[in-house]
């Protein structure tokens, strides 16, 4: 359940920096304000959502950086058409790699 609630919280977190994003590159006027204001929203319920369930966050950051890198890459591409070069597929690879090591190492 925990991978869960960090999966969406990672969509939401990568989804309203997206969401901002767009507001930033739109004109002035109402749709910049309401793109801000929707991204503000989606941020805020990104925190509440990390942050409301009683588990010690530094056990699972590893696995949350991994999934939001990975969520990430996703919003990248659908929302700014940017695919992956090299260095973010090796970089990526580094990050899923600390991520499964800092999730599934046991010290004996």
């Amino acid at each position: 359940m925990a991978y869960v609630v960090l999966a969406v919280a990672a969509a939401l977190e990568a989804g309203g920096d997206a969401i901002v994003r767009k507001g930033l590159q739109a004109p002035n006027g109402p749709g910049r304000i309401g793109l801000f204001a929707l991204g503000a929203a989606v941020l805020f319920a990104y925190g509440l959502t990390v942050n409301s369930p009683p588990w010690d966050f530094g056990k699972l950051l590893g696995i949350y950086v991994t999934l939001f890198f990975m969520i990430a890459q996703i919003v990248n591409i659908v929302f700014f058409g940017a695919r992956p070069d090299l260095p973010i597929y090796v970089g990526g690879a580094l990050i899923l790699a600390g991520g499964l090591v800092i999730t599934l190492w046991r010290p004996g």
